[in-house]
């Protein structure tokens, strides 16, 4: 693993600890969106993960994603679940070759720019909002 980033060491509980669902909601909560890298073969997530996706590495080093990115695919729900508002968009964001799933405020198109505007909160699960 590389040195560690102070801005990314502030939210995690421990040194041993990496990246935790915890850790992931309070850094978000404060505009900053992490995730995490494998050591192994270098693919970024954007959420914590008990293994890497790609190579089931369990090597995995907690990083901070930007919050800027570009909008890879996007779908309008017409008919949302019970207790959200609709209809309401959600997109899959790419930022720095790591992709999130996130609600987006207006009508975006493939390949647009989006920026992290907000949070939204559900049950005391926040969720990134871009704009």
């Amino acid at each position: 693993m590389s040195e560690s980033d102070p801005a990314v060491d502030r939210f995690l509980e421990g040194s041993d600890a990496g990246l935790t669902h915890t850790a992931w909601k309070r850094a978000l909560r404060e505009d900053v969106l992490l995730g995490e890298a494998c050591a192994d073969c270098g693919h970024r997530s954007g959420a914590p993960r008990a293994a890497c996706v790609r190579c089931g590495s369990r090597e995995l080093e907690p990083i901070a994603l930007p919050t800027s990115g570009e909008v890879i695919t996007e779908t309008t729900i017409a008919v949302p679940p019970e207790g959200f508002d609709g209809p309401h968009t959600v997109a899959i964001v790419e930022l720095d070759a790591a992709r999130i799933m996130a609600g987006v405020e207006e009508s975006v198109d493939i390949g647009d720019s989006v920026e992290l505007v907000g949070v939204l909160e559900r049950d005391d699960e926040p969720g990134p909002l871009f704009g």
